[in-house]
């Protein structure tokens, strides 16, 4: 019997069937990825917006995936394809009680000492139910349509619907950052996320209709032919598979969301990037022939591999290779992937081996190897292992390929061997310097291009383009390591890490501190200057200012949102009271530590105390009116937690403050343009602000000050009478940017501004 007739016949369905179902993926792959990056946003502020607070809620989400990808392989032991689809319908209309979404309180604030915990708890309590019944609807409405449609042509390959599920998934992603944060507010957010769900019940159920009335009232789709087993050995393959560009998603957004800002448009691009390789992968003729990502994957893998650990330079074109890289990498093993897809009466055996790998990926990443390692290795080592997986040649090795081999492994370690031999500076290189304008950054990516060059020619000697690869990332480790790193620790906020460098014009050894590749601090270890506060808080800075004029009164009440090295408290007097707020207990824990800073224990007179949490909620638990001076100076390697700069926080700065107390912000970014957020909720509140962009004197020494940002705030005018006077603080012209609120970030307008100016 033909298609045609097929399709004319009542147990065999109508045309229509097909669309209905490709529609109704589409649409739960849409609700299923859009609320991801919406409910991590609700959630964020409660963690002072670290990076890490997306890759743990990546887990959740993958473990939720994984859950309702086993209840829908469970489903299908049920032959009747009625009851399945009725008890789907009715965990759908259950799980509705739980909208709108929002953040559960149930589990009161989180432990800054072990986050981990309550933020997947309070996730699992907040959207689990929703999120785990929507997340079973793509395989099981593959499964039902390979029954429904058996005997039909496209019954046989009910895959294809898993890239229609992944294009839902890869357009919603694309849309919240550029349409729906932008334009909506997060209420906005929640209210059409419900909408949507409830509109996709409904589609469920009118799917359904349909269905049933196709066939003859007691006929059933016929089982599908039973396929031979997975051997445990190709389990394993496919669950590897899946696990590589799991974890190099989450590995390539802390990377480069570290340094500009935990938020939304920087957390979907590497997932878009993930669901469009599937995609292309299950397509039934891939744009992309393995071949071809195979040549291109292994390319990108020796360019990111020597760059991965220099993370300054021209940041759009390291963007670029980054995810470039990540997305032939995915879409490698995705296509290997696909080539290894089970017949369709596995298919939801095959999709839960996916999941699994997905959780495996992902927990690897965000939770085991903050654990296991004290720097970032995960991404590029997760990048290099993925070469394994490179189809293998069979027949034998070259002399050619051998000699490749060793050249290039000679010139991969290269760097790092004259370095350690002519120390850290690698005094070799001015010779290079007076010939061209190198850094040891530029000259060591120009050497390791000749390793990358060799790596790519061997690409399909898995072995040998592995080791290559990791000599390479070895190297760019070691020569990019910057500081005489004396400490490295990680916890859930980042990697913080203690180095000495020699300021001769300081006395000496200077200890600094470094969150990701930003200076959050320094100290000279000569006595004579050991109390002298530096970079961004040095006398002449705007901060420093602030803090200096503090002493005009008798006794100062002083709060200051971000630790760092405790550099305020060389200002604190006897008759002072300074308060640090700092979410990270890592961080309190060096600075008040002697071996490494001595700004609390030794400079500072008398006590200073420390509140650990997210700022937002401990302050709002201080006495409003107590304080003369606040310092908003939290920073996570170089991205100021966005909540800390909405309407509504500042609001709560002002109001703790006296009449004629004053908040600084501090606005130094290399990467947004925040001033103008700020300043339009200064507007917004009707309160005096002035701006100042201070530039560290070139004859200073290196260590003594950094150009800084700041916008100072005040309740009254008497607040900032001070400051007017002073030619350093100027009055910014009125703005019409939209000030962000709780309800409203837009990052991806400060990333605009900053590039246009």
């Amino acid at each position: 019997m033909t298609d045609a007739a097929m399709d004319a016949t009542p147990g065999r369905g109508s045309r229509l069937t097909p669309a209905l179902f490709a529609l109704a993926i589409f649409t739960s792959a849409s609700l299923v990825f859009v609320v991801q990056p919406m409910v991590a946003k609700l959630v964020l502020p409660m963690l002072g917006g670290s990076p890490s607070v997306w890759n743990t809620s990546m887990v959740f989400f993958q473990a939720a995936l994984l859950g309702g990808y086993a209840y829908a392989h469970l489903l299908q032991r049920i032959g009747s394809i009625r009851i399945q689809v009725g008890v789907h319908l009715a965990l759908l209309v259950a799980a509705a009680l739980f909208l709108p979404l929002q953040i559960s309180g149930l589990l009161g604030e989180p432990d800054p000492g072990a986050p981990i915990g309550w933020l997947l708890a309070t996730l699992a309590l907040s959207v689990g139910a929703p999120f785990g019944v929507l997340s079973a609807t793509a395989p099981l409405l593959q499964a039902w349509y390979a029954r429904v449609r058996a005997g039909h042509a496209d019954g046989q390959n009910p895959y294809v619907l898993y890239a229609a599920s992944n294009l839902g998934s890869f357009l919603a992603l694309l849309a919240y950052p550029l349409l729906i944060e932008p334009l909506a507010t997060l209420g906005g957010q929640r209210g059409g996320w419900s909408v949507g769900y409830g509109v996709f019940i409904l589609m469920v159920a009118a799917l359904a209709v349909v269905v049933w009335r196709s066939r003859d009232a007691a006929e059933e789709p016929p089982p599908l032919a039973v396929s031979p087993p997975i051997a445990w050995m190709d389990k394993l393959k496919l669950v590897l598979l899946a696990a590589a560009p799991s974890s190099l998603m989450l590995g390539v957004t802390a990377h480069l969301s570290t340094d500009v800002a935990s938020a939304p448009f920087l957390w979907v691009v590497p997932l878009a990037l993930y669901l469009l390789t599937f995609v292309i992968a299950f397509q039934t003729r891939p744009a992309l022939p393995l071949w071809l990502t195979l040549s291109i994957q292994g390319a990108l893998a020796a360019a990111c591999i020597m760059l991965v650990a220099f993370r300054t330079g021209f940041w759009p074109m390291l963007f670029a290779i980054h995810l470039a890289t990540f997305f032939f990498t995915a879409l490698m093993c995705h296509q290997l992937l696909a080539e290894r897809r089970p017949a369709p009466d596995r298919l939801t055996e095959f999709y839960l081996l996916l999941s699994l790998g997905g959780v495996v990926g992902g927990a690897f990443t965000a939770l085991l190897a903050p654990v296991i390692f004290k720097t970032v290795w995960e991404y590029p080592l997760v990048l290099v292992l993925v070469g394994l997986a490179r189809p293998w040649r069979r027949d034998p090795v070259q002399r050619r390929e051998i000699i490749g081999f060793v050249a290039a492994l000679l010139i991969a370690v290269s760097p790092a061997v004259l370095s350690a031999v002519f120390q850290a500076d690698w005094d070799l290189a001015w010779a290079f310097n007076r010939m061209v304008d190198w850094d040891m950054q530029q000259l060591t990516i120009t050497i390791l291009g000749g390793a990358a060059i060799g790596a790519f020619l061997l690409r399909d000697r898995p072995p040998a383009f592995v080791i290559l690869l990791a000599a390479m990332a070895l190297t760019s480790h070691y020569i990019a390591r910057g500081y005489d790193a004396r400490l490295s620790e990680r916890s859930f906020f980042g990697v913080m890490k203690v180095a000495e460098t020699n300021d001769p014009r300081l006395g000496g050894p200077v200890h600094v501190l470094m969150h990701g590749t930003t200076l959050h601090g320094a100290q000279p270890r000569n006595g004579a200057n050991a109390c002298l506060p530096t970079l961004y808080y040095a006398p002449s800075t705007p901060i420093g200012q602030a803090a200096l004029a503090q002493r005009q009164k008798p006794g100062a009440v002083i709060g200051v949102v971000g630790l760092g090295t405790g550099a305020l408290a060389g200002y604190k007097r006897a008759s002072d009271t300074l308060t640090f707020f700092e979410i990270d207990p890592l961080v309190d824990r060096l600075a008040r530590d002697p071996q490494w800073f001595t700004f609390i224990s030794d400079c500072a007179e008398g006590p200073v105390r420390t509140v650990l949490g997210d700022a937002r909620l401990t302050l709002g638990k201080e006495g409003r009116g107590t304080y003369d001076l606040l310092v908003i100076d939290a920073f996570s390697s170089d991205a100021v937690p966005t909540h800390l700069l909405t309407q509504e926080a500042i609001q709560l700065y002002l109001d703790l403050l006296k009449p004629d107390g004053v908040v600084v912000l501090h606005l130094s970014n290399r990467n947004l343009e925040i001033t103008l957020p700020a300043q339009a909720a200064a507007q917004a509140l009707k309160v005096p602000a002035l701006h100042q962009i201070y530039r560290e004197s070139t004859d200073a020494p290196e260590m003594a000050e950094a150009s800084t940002e700041a916008l100072i705030l005040s309740p009254t005018e008497a607040g900032l009478a001070a400051y007017r006077a002073d030619g350093r603080w100027n009055q910014l012209q009125e703005t019409d940017v939209r000030p962000w609120t709780d309800d409203y970030v837009n990052l991806i307008g400060s990333l605009w501004r900053h590039i246009r100016r």
